[in-house]
């Protein structure tokens, strides 16, 4: 059943008055939960157009997956709060339910379960494709290539017109990339690939991955597993993101699935999106100290000062960040458990915690910690690089692109993205002749 067939639509329209024209009608509807949308399509037949940049009071498409109130701090899966399911599910269920609609029952979730391990080793001519990057190239560089080459070893489910060669792909994507992720971790440092084993969990399973080696075997500490499966959980989908938007356009043109969710990389990648944990984690060496972090959060202040605090607040939560809370209780587990209190940069980060949950400018501007914040910390207390930490966001984030590129292609009278603008450029001119230029 199309998207468009189950829509809330309200007898009410919106009436636009332009100077010497007709009224214009535009029908207001009403999804499941949220504001109210003002249809504006018709304005294209009147040869009008709206500038909205950066596309943040438009709607691009009609979507089941995933709903955000900002104001509100609330974030669902498929009508499940975010909350519940970091704790009550793991990964893979959370994964079933962005694509199926729905949470698994015992013996789907098995079935699940098995389908995706059966699928977690990649061509072993793609080893060879690592040889042609740099040893210090970033592990986001090596994985955009990579996960845009699978097109070329795997074209046997390529239709995008078929609902079982869409599935087939979203399953080999979704245990595909924690391979891919921890082969280029592997190639980074200098050690040879660890191959996927079907005995561990699927976060258990890209730890082994990423920390064993051929001379010592590495036990999954089952804490440190939870924490990932969670961080895993928090990242998987976050509705029309930069990356989301980037794998729907991309799909829009008919372009291969592999193709798109490359696209959605290469989009994650900058440190306004993905990069962020990052970003905070090279702000915490930054400040390298707790004894400096007067003088840091007193230029975070500073309106005149370039410098910023990574890791607090959050464009779309206006208030604290649903995700932050379930992250906060996790990263603490996990600090604990470790038993790390001489780490200069978790010192650091825990005394900005403080203050940015107790300091009045702070809390006037809802800066809360985000769960950058602490999903950065967790990485790093784990021993994960930083520059590895978007890589485990795109690994996370590959169900939700996935789910929603399968989602467009079920969605009737689906259109090419052509976004418009306005030209400012120069008039109509004449192209002279070389000698009179």
């Amino acid at each position: 059943m199309a998207i468009e067939d189950t829509l809330p639509t309200l007898d009410k329209y919106a009436t636009l008055m332009i100077p010497g024209k007709d009224p214009i009608q535009l029908p207001i509807l009403k999804g499941t939960l949220g504001p109210e949308v003002i249809d504006i399509r018709e304005l294209g037949k009147q040869g009008y157009f709206t500038y909205d940049p950066g596309f943040v009071s438009t709607a691009s498409c009609m979507s089941r997956i995933t709903f955000i109130d900002g104001k509100k701090g609330i974030l669902l899966y498929r009508g499940y709060p975010i909350d519940q399911l970091a704790t009550k599910a793991d990964y893979l269920q959370v994964c079933y339910l962005l694509f199926k609609g729905e949470l698994p029952n015992k013996e789907q979730y098995e079935k699940f379960v098995d389908r995706i391990k059966h699928h977690t080793l990649v061509h072993t001519q793609m080893e060879s494709l690592f040889q042609a990057f740099r040893r210090d190239s970033h592990p986001m560089a090596v994985l955009c290539g990579i996960a845009g080459a699978l097109s070329a070893f795997y074209h046997d489910g390529l239709d995008i017109y078929d609902a079982e060669h869409r599935e087939l792909t979203a399953i080999r994507l979704v245990a595909k990339m924690p391979t891919l992720a921890a082969m280029s971790y592997k190639y980074s440092i200098g050690q040879p690939f660890v191959y996927p084993r079907n005995d561990l969990s699927y976060t258990g399973n890209f730890l082994h991955m990423m920390f064993s080696t051929p001379c010592e075997e590495y036990k999954v500490n089952p804490i440190v597993e939870k924490a990932l499966d969670r961080i895993f959980t928090l990242h998987a989908d976050h509705e029309q993101n930069a990356s989301t938007s980037s794998v729907r356009l991309a799909g829009s043109s008919g372009a291969n699935p592999y193709a798109c969710i490359a696209a959605g990389v290469a989009s994650l990648w900058g440190p306004a999106h993905g990069g962020a944990n990052e970003a905070c984690l090279r702000m915490l060496e930054e400040i390298g100290s707790v004894d400096r972090i007067p003088e840091y959060v007193a230029r975070a202040k500073d309106k005149n000062d370039p410098f910023r605090l990574f890791g607090f607040g959050h464009r779309v939560y206006k208030t604290f960040d649903p995700r932050a809370v379930v992250m906060r209780e996790t990263c603490h587990e996990v600090l604990d458990a470790l038993h790390i209190d001489n780490n200069p940069l978790l010192k650091v980060a825990t005394e900005l915690e403080k203050i940015a949950l107790s300091d009045e400018y702070f809390i006037e501007r809802n800066l809360y910690p985000n769960v950058d914040f602490y999903s950065g910390i967790i990485l790093n207390a784990i021993g994960i690089p930083t520059s590895m930490f978007t890589v485990i966001f795109a690994l996370a984030r590959t169900i939700g692109w996935i789910t929603h590129w399968n989602e467009m292609h079920t969605i009737k009278d689906s259109r090419i993205g052509r976004p418009r603008q306005i030209y400012t450029g120069q008039e109509l001119r004449n192209v002279k002749s070389l000698s009179r230029r």
